[in-house]
């Protein structure tokens, strides 16, 4: 979390970590149900070979996450003398949230948004399109890379992939079962001596569908939690909650017609592969049900926004 002095406005919200937490545990319990499930339906089952390959997964996405995320956008890191502006400021937001300064990467689009990645608080960088550099002044482009910052200082791509860790295992054992087994009864049954296992295909298939289904709703409020903690934070280093309220308002409305600015759908197309990092969803899919997308609305985010510079303008006028 922000290790610089908080103001005397800022009220952490208990309730959201509170929730962050039972979401992870609720995680934990489903992966480990469906263990328990699966050992129960197939005690001879080995699950070495699907850990294997899922720690391979899991380490490719952890440590080439960041190239694999500017390379789907196109973006191309710059250096200080390419980018003098862009570079003094995240340079000072980085200072404000006592961050080392992350690589940066601008992206050739009319798509205003901006995201962050990298393994670690000293090998992340934020990429911001030349949309968001065009279209926000200057105090909102501002607030959209503290709230990225946000997101490297909460080490939220490490906790994202130990979130989806294990529903790779669950993913690659169900597949492996299906394609490899002869079915599920094919070759796991007749390990135990019993031909028939029917009941074990019965468990195996319900712990299955259970286990992807919770984990898959878990998983995206996890990521929308993540977005409001990123808010918070980003109202803390700038101390401007409102700026960030506004961008957002701004760039939703750009990205989903209402902003005048013609957005080429090849972008649209190009925004899929990182479209949860994103600071704003670009795809309109995200918002079809609240409990699918990756992204809490715009306007609950807006609401809490509001909320905090309320707070903050009463400490400023009680003190």
């Amino acid at each position: 979390m922000l290790t610089r002095n908080r103001p005397s406005w800022y009220k952490p919200d208990n309730g959201l970590a509170a929730r962050m937490v039972l979401t992870m545990f609720l995680l934990g319990a489903v992966y480990v149900g469906f263990v328990a499930a699966l050992y129960l339906a197939f005690p001879n089952l080995g699950f070495f070979p699907f850990l294997l390959i899922a720690v391979a997964i899991a380490a490719i996405q952890f440590f080439f996450s960041d190239k694999i995320a500017l390379a789907s956008m196109g973006a191309k890191e710059v250096s200080e003398a390419e980018a003098p502006d862009l570079h003094a400021m995240i340079a000072r937001l980085a200072a404000q949230a006592n961050l080392p300064k992350p690589r940066i990467a601008i992206i050739q689009t009319n798509l205003p948004n901006a995201f962050a990645t990298g393994r670690s608080k000293n090998d992340a960088v934020v990429a911001v399109t030349t949309g968001a550099m065009q279209e926000l002044p200057p105090q909102e482009l501002e607030a959209v890379l503290a709230h990225e910052l946000t997101h490297i200082i909460n080490r939220d791509m490490l906790v994202m992939t130990v979130a989806t860790f294990f529903s790779m295992v669950i993913s690659l054992i169900v597949q492996n079962m299906f394609w490899f087994g002869g079915g599920f009864g094919g070759g796991y049954g007749r390990r135990n001596g019993n031909d028939d296992s029917g009941g074990g295909i019965i468990i195996a298939i319900l712990a299955s569908l259970i286990a992807y289904v919770a984990s898959f709703f878990l998983i995206r409020t996890l990521s929308r939690y993540r977005e409001l903690a990123a808010d918070r934070g980003a109202a803390l280093i700038t101390g401007a909650p409102q700026n960030l309220a506004s961008a957002l308002i701004r760039i939703d409305g750009i990205i989903h017609g209402q902003g005048g600015v013609p957005i080429p759908t090849k972008d649209f197309r190009q925004a899929e592969a990182v479209n949860a990092l994103f600071i704003v969803p670009a795809l309109k899919g995200d918002e079809v049900a609240s409990l699918f997308s990756t992204h809490p609305s715009t306007e609950e985010r807006v609401e809490r926004l509001n909320e905090m510079q309320r707070q903050m303008e009463q400490a400023h006028y009680n003190g």
